[in-house]
């Protein structure tokens, strides 16, 4: 005598016998799909934005935060706004630089590298002592870098938000320390190998203050005849105090006993 199904459940035809694991029978003859399976009656929903894996969405975010430093200064721009700018949520900008102060300084490397241009500047001035003076090369090379296209916007923004804002002055230390005082600072010890590593740092510093007044001035200021004035010209007139920072005496004279 067949064995009659339980009283409440239908009968279920027999797995049959395989390696592996089985499929469920509801299951059977629907397409296979890798990950989770289909829910009945729902539409998964595309994504907003771009996805965290698309190789462009680092430089998109960077982009637009550039344009919102440089049109709106460090306080102005917000997370929200860079991220509509880049096509993203503003989650994924968080994800990526942690803080508003981490995407600044990431933002802020320019395309080209002061470092670079500044240490080449001052090679050329070793190698043709009877052209241009170092300091000469030093400003004439920084105002060429500033002054193009790509790096004036956002040179400027970086100025404007040091004034307005004590973190974007402390990442711009920064800058400043490592674009400027790091090459200058290894000229004068390769020029005065018997100074010590705190004149390097003095005379470097003191370069970099000229150079920081100069953009000021010229960029943000706008103070008349220094905005106006030519490379050349503010070559010949600033070079000489770069040199003299450099190469020259700097220190107080000892007053009388």
């Amino acid at each position: 005598m067949a064995e009659q199904p339980r009283p409440g459940r239908t009968g279920r035809p027999e797995r049959p016998d395989r390696p592996g694991r089985t499929r469920r029978p509801e299951r059977a003859g629907l397409p296979e799909r890798p990950g989770r399976p289909e829910r009945a009656g729902r539409l998964e929903r595309p994504r907003s934005g771009r996805r965290a894996g698309d190789s462009g969405t680092r430089a998109a975010i960077l982009e637009a935060a550039r344009a919102r430093f440089a049109g709106h200064g460090y306080d102005g721009a917000t997370i929200r706004g860079i991220a509509a700018d880049a096509g993203v949520d503003p989650a994924l900008v968080h994800h990526f630089y942690g803080s508003k102060e981490r995407l600044f300084t990431a933002a802020m490397r320019l395309p080209v590298v002061p470092s670079e241009v500044l240490t080449e500047a001052l090679a050329a001035a070793g190698r043709n002592r009877d052209q241009a003076s170092p300091g000469e090369l030093l400003v004439r090379t920084a105002l060429s870098a500033w002054e193009s296209p790509e790096v004036l916007s956002v040179f400027t923004g970086l100025l404007r938000s040091a004034l307005t804002s004590e973190a974007a002055a402390s990442m711009f230390r920064e800058f400043i320390t490592d674009a400027i005082l790091r090459p200058v600072g290894a000229m004068t010890r390769a020029r005065h190998p018997e100074a010590g590593p705190a004149d390097a740092a003095y005379r470097a510093s003191a370069v970099a203050s000229q150079m920081v007044g100069l953009a000021l001035a010229r960029y943000v200021i706008r103070l008349g005849p220094v905005a106006e004035a030519s490379a050349a010209d503010l070559a010949a007139t600033i070079g000489p105090t770069l040199d003299r920072y450099l190469t020259g005496d700097i220190r107080a004279r000892p007053g009388p006993d």
